[in-house]
């Protein structure tokens, strides 16, 4: 970085996150909308999470990977809603540098984390499917934690180079974010607006789109392979459980992976004006709350311990 863009380097001390500018009676109206949405994906993924804690027919790698996920969906929206539930009723919609980047962070480790998980339960259900002899003697209950800590661990040193970078680089005076969180794309736009950072850009670009498609054809590829085995179940009643099994998770995936790919695979380099955050909202909030139902509705044993979770017959 030249002597210049240091010195004009975090010249600005805050950022007006825009959110969803539109009359006050419209965001409180939003801000009803999304609270419920908040609370009810809350509810849902800490449903799947007691549901696996407490019945011990559900103490297998697959639901134990299954509840992991859903306590990241939990730290996954508590990462922006709060904060965007406030801007609803803030005047001034500000956000500190300091809190800005932490939430840049948290919210691309745990994507990143997301995307890791989303390819091991692609990996467990290869296993389990296609290689249903070897599949005790490998997914073990010890293997299986081994790759739930890889997964969080890898999940969060993964972002923490482009973070850096964003760090270092100049904001010297625009300080407009159009988005309702601080992303990745906005804030390279805003420093690219003080000196060029194609370095910048590339090496985020990169990282994301590696990430992003590495993860996204190991999870397809596997899922092909599945799918094929599924064919040759002689069993109906097998096959209709292994497929149901399979498409609540490629449903997961393609929810998730669709709206990623439209945002972060060249970041910086703009999307039609206001289309990124609602892109961002829709794997960012939408997302999570769906995938509760998801799993449940065409799994007979989570229905069951979610059944009994809840108090249910």
């Amino acid at each position: 970085m030249t002597s210049e863009a240091r010195n004009i380097s975090h010249t600005v001390s805050e950022f007006i996150l825009l959110g969803f500018p539109c009359r006050w009676e419209i965001q409180i109206f939003l801000f009803s909308i999304f609270f419920v949405t908040y609370i009810l994906t809350l509810l849902g993924n800490m449903a799947v999470v007691c549901a696996v804690r407490w019945d011990r027919q559900l103490h297998t790698p697959m639901y134990i990977l299954l509840a992991n996920f859903s306590f990241l969906e939990i730290c996954y929206v508590k990462s922006d809603v709060p904060n965007m539930l406030a801007n609803f009723l803030s005047q001034t919609k500000t956000i500190s540098f300091a809190r800005c980047l932490l939430q840049l962070y948290f919210f691309f480790s745990l994507g990143t984390t997301e995307c890791l998980f989303l390819s091991i339960m692609a990996y467990d259900r290869f296993l389990a499917i296609c290689r249903p002899l070897h599949y005790p003697a490998v997914m073990t209950t010890k293997f299986c934690s081994s790759l739930v800590i890889f997964c969080w661990v890898y999940g969060f040193l993964w972002f923490l180079i482009p973070v850096i970078l964003v760090t270092q680089l100049p904001f010297c005076g625009p300080n407009v974010i159009d988005d309702f969180l601080c992303d990745l794309s906005p804030l390279l736009a805003l420093a690219s607006a003080c000196i060029p950072v194609p370095g910048t850009v590339l090496i985020c670009g990169t990282m994301s789109s590696l990430l992003i498609f590495a993860t996204f054809f190991y999870i397809i590829g596997s899922y092909t392979l599945v799918l094929r085995a599924v064919m040759q179940v002689p069993s109906v009643a097998g096959q209709k459980k292994a497929f149901s099994t399979c498409s609540s998770h490629l449903a997961v995936v393609f929810l998730f992976y669709g709206s990623v790919m439209m945002t972060y695979v060249s970041p910086g380099a703009g999307q039609a004006e206001g289309m990124q955050k609602f892109t961002t909202l829709f794997y960012s909030v939408l997302t999570p709350f769906f995938n509760p139902m998801i799993y449940s509705l065409r799994n007979k044993e989570m229905k069951d311990a979610l059944k009994k979770v809840l108090g249910g017959s």
